[in-house]
């Protein structure tokens, strides 16, 4: 979706669209790392408005996505319903400023220039920002076996327990005494 910059009101405006995401399935499928698909269009409601140069944005988002779990590697779905706030201020390079030195209040802005703002990848980075950094189908997930690959949440293995970490076996053989 677009929208005209010269017909941002001061007052809120609001409006509820459909917004299409595809581009991040084509991401996910390219890449060897494929946690995530996308439903084809995501619910979003958008509040909108104009303080001075700068265009503000609230709103939210939802839809169900399929994720693949970080521990056994099952696929399950979870409803991401989420809010999001953002600041477009003018692109300083359109008025001749200089480029400056980001402040800490500067990090949540973004720019905007020309005549219209396509909301389209402003919604696909708040949908990105949005995701788990590690999705997990349950918190009790108990994952996969290290030795077999079974998966523990499903069965139990035949495996032995494990002695630690290898990596920590030369402390084992240590001696400690008076």
């Amino acid at each position: 979706m677009k929208i005209s910059v010269d017909e941002i009101p001061q007052s809120p405006k609001e409006i509820q669209f459909s917004e299409s995401i595809e581009e991040l399935n084509e991401f996910y499928r390219q890449s060897d790392d494929r946690e995530f698909s996308f439903p084809p269009k995501l619910a979003v409601e958008l509040t909108y408005y104009r303080s001075g140069q700068d265009i503000v944005f609230h709103g939210r988002f939802n839809g169900e996505v399929i994720a693949r779990c970080g521990r056994c590697l099952e696929d399950y779905r979870f409803e991401m319903d989420k809010h999001f706030d953002f600041v477009l201020i003018p692109d300083p390079a359109k008025f001749g400023r200089r480029a400056e030195e980001l402040s800490r209040d500067d990090l949540g802005l973004s720019y905007y220039s020309g005549e219209e703002i396509d909301l389209a990848p402003l919604i696909t980075e708040q949908v990105i920002l949005a995701l788990p950094t590690r999705p997990l189908c349950r918190e009790s997930c108990r994952g996969l076996c290290e030795t077999c690959g079974t998966n523990l949440n499903n069965e139990s293995c035949s495996c032995s327990a494990a002695v630690g970490d290898p990596r920590m076996a030369i402390f084992r053989t240590l001696k400690v005494g008076r």
